[in-house]
């Protein structure tokens, strides 16, 4: 941790989940890097918010434009913020997309496919490898530095939608993914955890709004309520700021419920 505190990188933070995430780490004392791919007034946004939920003096909330499905971006995004903070002691993979069009297996086509793996699997992947890069230098250097990874995925790694299939095997990948490099950096006292959401009030989940409603009525969540992006913003706070030092390859759900097994 730097001297003038923590600093978290959050992909696809301008909107939803991601925007809940830097909200919540600015109220834990982190200065934050929002990372979006195309929406720089919802970014901008999400900075003005944050700045007004800091705890502490001297945080800071800058914004960069990256679409971290794009090997050069993700080189310009981690040098960029390297430069401007001059460390990351959080990093958290949100950045994701549903699929353009919602299409039933037979007929999903691989543009489609690929597109969704790169921005969900592929940039995360290879975006935690250039930090985590970085990270361990700095754990050999000063064994006192404080690292974490976060990974947001979804109920979707384990829970089948037929009409989004990329969408969920680019999850299923996340969680293997978050497997290896808790392995890989275990040793290096950096852990890498993950959080899967459940159904989340968000601008991906607007338009099937009343199917999760239903879903809430019928008690197919055993909390009867939408999940909120804060919901996902404190426990991502909670594993950033270290409070389950001892855990890594953690996978939590934060999903009222709705994956407990059930007769």
């Amino acid at each position: 941790m730097s001297a003038r505190g923590p600093v978290a990188l959050v992909t696809g933070a301008g909107r939803g989940l991601g925007r809940g995430a830097a909200v919540e780490l600015a109220k834990a004392g982190f200065s934050v890097a929002i990372g979006y791919a195309g929406n720089r007034t919802a970014a901008e946004e999400c900075r003005k918010i944050c700045a007004a939920a800091a705890a502490a003096a001297g945080q800071r909330f800058e914004i960069f434009a990256a679409d971290i499905g794009q090997k050069e971006d993700r080189g310009r995004l981690v040098e960029d913020v390297f430069a401007a903070f001059g460390d990351v002691d959080a990093l958290v993979n949100n950045a994701g997309m549903a699929p353009r069009v919602r299409a039933d297996l037979l007929d999903a086509t691989e543009d489609v496919f690929e597109e969704v793996l790169r921005a969900n699997l592929q940039g995360p992947y290879f975006l935690t490898q250039a930090c985590a890069r970085w990270m361990v230098e700095e754990k050999k250097a000063d064994p006192a530095f404080r690292a974490a990874i976060v990974n947001i995925s979804s109920i979707s790694a384990t829970v089948t939608s037929l009409n989004r299939g990329e969408y969920c095997v680019s999850k299923a990948g996340v969680s293997m993914a978050t497997q290896l490099w808790a392995r890989r950096l275990a040793g290096f006292d950096i852990p890498v955890c993950e959080i899967r959401p459940g159904v989340i009030a968000t601008d991906m989940t607007a338009g099937v709004k009343a199917k999760y409603d239903a879903l809430i009525q019928s008690g197919g969540i055993p909390m009867p309520r939408w999940g909120q992006p804060s919901d996902i913003g404190r426990a991502v706070a909670a594993l950033a700021r270290g409070d389950l030092p001892y855990a890594t390859g953690l996978v939590l759900n934060v999903d009222g419920g709705m994956c407990i097994p059930c007769l």
